[in-house]
């Protein structure tokens, strides 16, 4: 025994000796690592085995980079690299927990917004999370205790040359086995987990950078000829308006309220025997609103921001990434801007900073006139959540600054208090909790009911101010609140388990459009935020037709129902995938393979739509065109400045005072 640790110990005591032993630490690290904290639905032997081999080829190659360092320096770089290394693993971790995706490298550039979550942070971090360090720890250990010698001699160049040669083996080996059980693993848009999955965490960073590198090339690339095609496309898959509609709300105001993390589910749910959403709830049976219960999020990355660039757009969000970080200089020819041009005046409110998410760059790209930030508002600590003001005192103190606005106006507010971690004073709750035993998911209910509670508010409020009666509300979910990582939680809410079918359908959030003296009711079209841009132009009498615009009408007869997600998922009132299968969507059986025909067809119209809404926005594609009429948005136009505005604005000095 004496013998094979003495044998061990001068086996370590070598450089290479060395080496290996920290690529044995971090190859099993990553890989328990990729199997307890990650979903990948693991589904074969053979994917298992995959799972444990491809941290391998990538550990390989980048530990391996510390062999071009000579002497004592080489282990510093080894143990540099190493940490680099288990900061991306960690870090994915914590995304994970949050947006149950991976870090890409457009969002290491949204660093703006990392003030923004320090609150969301801790309450994601675990008791054993020191465990995702300690090797690295132990192996400094060694170091410093002398427990390793250092070596100075170094690797010859053959030696190199031979380990890379066997690196390279490793990762051709693993992706080649990774294609046979999903063949175009790295050329179609699958979902990120397959993507780590098949070919491990390390290597789909690799991947993204290689990704991101050629979406940003595509501006510097793109001309004239390339807007060609998506505007003949675009053109070929407009929908007639709806003359039952066409122009109902012609020359009323126009506000989207924004319902953060706002699902579906909750319309009607009643926990321990009360309404969560009672206003909501009543709202929905409203005869002057439509309601559209098969309304679904299509977001990524960008979560709420994505949101908001599809309904002022109908362009789709970035597969990496959020356009409004990434993209806020574009050409765009979005609502503020096209309303504008039809006598509006435009305005964003938004109880947080007009830095986050890069608001107060992207808005003047969109033609807004005025952006009323938290600079505008009262901060008073009592009234506030993790994100800025709470929902309640927002919209209140947001309605004198409504009143400054030349109507007809387009206006948009943008709620904070049901956010995650849904944190709910008990000052401020109205309704318990759940009792699933996860604080998130169990307060997510005390947070809705308050911001159910502000939009009756905000209704009273509009009613006193004597808008209501010619101004469009439309109230719109942006994202899921209760993610996929708590699908036993949602089990237990809904009742019944939460399959990859019942995932989908829980992407639905609620849309109602509230039109003084429009006939409503409950609509049960399968649509999507890229459809609210059409949607709304053709209400209020403007034809969308001569716009480059992905969604169409909701309420016309000629509404294409297929609902493509940024991942390449979709959903359609006849088909729904997820992950590869496919789904009867009235009944959520798997298709047979003689059915699959259909379900294959509709997966390359949601690739191309996908792809051509890309181009556009990677591409900047829009500087290219411009609509008979329409009249470019000049950014320097615009000045968001509280000071000046106020200046010019006394009346709302005089109503804060």
């Amino acid at each position: 025994m004496k013998k094979m640790f003495r044998k061990g110990q001068k086996y370590i005591n070598t450089y290479f000796g060395f080496f290996v032993l920290a690529v044995f630490f971090l190859w099993i690290k990553t890989y328990l690592t990729q199997l307890t904290q990650f979903k990948l639905g693991m589904e074969s032997p053979f994917q298992q085995f995959l799972l444990f081999i491809n941290p391998l080829g990538s550990v390989l190659l980048f530990l391996g980079l510390s062999f071009f360092v000579k002497g004592r320096k080489k282990y510093r770089w080894l143990m540099v690299i190493y940490f680099l290394l288990s900061v991306l693993l960690y870090s994915n971790i914590l995304y994970y927990r949050f947006f149950n995706d991976y870090i890409t490298l457009p969002t290491l550039t949204q660093t703006k917004n990392a003030g923004e979550l320090g609150g969301s942070v801790i309450s994601l971090l675990k008791p054993f999370d020191f465990l995702f360090f300690i090797d690295f720890l132990l192996l400094i250990a060694l170091l410093c205790f002398r427990v390793v010698k250092i070596q100075m001699t170094d690797l010859k160049r053959k030696n190199i040359s031979a380990f890379y040669a066997l690196t390279v083996t490793i990762l051709c080996t693993n992706l080649g086995l990774a294609e046979i059980d999903r063949p175009e693993l790295l050329t179609r848009e699958f979902d990120h987990n397959y993507l780590v999955k098949y070919i491990g965490l390390y290597n789909y960073a690799l991947n993204d950078v290689v990704q991101s590198t050629k979406a940003s090339a595509q501006r510097v690339m793109a001309d004239s000829n390339d807007i060609t095609e998506v505007d003949n496309y675009t053109r070929s898959q407009y929908a007639e308006p709806n003359p039952a509609y066409f122009g109902k709300g012609k020359g009323m105001n126009v506000i989207y309220y924004h319902l953060e993390s706002f699902q579906n589910f909750l319309i009607n749910y009643k926990l321990n025997g009360l309404e969560v959403t009672p206003f909501l709830n009543s709202l929905s049976k409203d005869k002057h609103t439509l309601y559209f219960d098969n309304f679904f999020h299509q977001t990524a990355h960008g979560k709420t921001s994505d949101a908001e660039f599809m309904l002022e757009n109908s362009l789709y969000g970035l597969s990496q990434g959020s356009a409004f970080m990434l993209k806020g200089l574009n050409t765009y020819q979005a609502a503020p801007a096209i309303l504008g041009q039809h006598g509006y005046s435009s305005a964003v409110f938004h109880g947080n900073t007009g830095s986050f998410w890069n608001r107060n760059q992207i808005y003047k790209s969109f033609g807004y006139d005025m952006f009323f930030d938290s600079n505008y508002y009262k901060m008073n600590a009592a009234d506030l959540t993790e994100y800025g003001l709470m929902d309640k005192p927002f919209m209140k103190q947001s309605m004198p600054l409504v009143k400054t606005l030349k109507q007809p106006f387009y206006a948009k507010f943008i709620t904070l208090t049901n956010h995650f971690p849904f944190y709910m004073a008990k000052k401020d709750a109205t309704i318990e909790p759940a009792t699933t035993g996860v604080s998130s998911v169990d307060s997510y209910f005390q947070t809705a009911r308050y911001a159910d509670e502000a939009v009756k508010q905000f209704f009273s409020d509009l009613k006193e101010s004597g808008l209501a009666d010619h101004t469009m509300v439309i109230l719109y979910g942006d994202h899921y609140g209760i993610s996929n990582e708590n699908s036993i939680e949602m089990g237990k809410i809904l009742g019944k388990e939460i399959t990859p079918f019942e995932r989908t359908g829980l992407q639905r959030v609620p849309l109602f459009i509230h039109v003084p003296g429009i006939k409503g009711g409950i609509n049960h079209e399968y649509g999507g935020q890229i459809d609210l841009l059409p949607t709304l132009l053709h209400l209020l009498g403007i034809d969308s037709s001569q716009y480059i615009q992905f969604g169409t009408d909701l309420l016309s007869k000629q509404h294409d129902d297929l609902i493509p997600f940024r991942n390449g998922d979709f959903v359609s009132s006849k088909i729904t995938a997820n992950a590869g299968k496919y789904y009867d969507t009235a009944t959520g059986q798997e298709l047979a393979n003689e059915s699959l025909a259909a379900a294959e067809k509709d997966q390359q119209i949601v690739n191309m739509k996908l792809t051509l809404s890309d181009k556009v926005v990677n591409g900047d594609l829009l500087r290219f065109y411009t609509p008979k009429g329409f009249v470019p948005v000049d950014q320097s136009k615009y000045n968001y400045n509280k000071d000046r505005y106020l200046q010019s604005n006394k009346i709302i000095q005089k109503s804060r005072e």
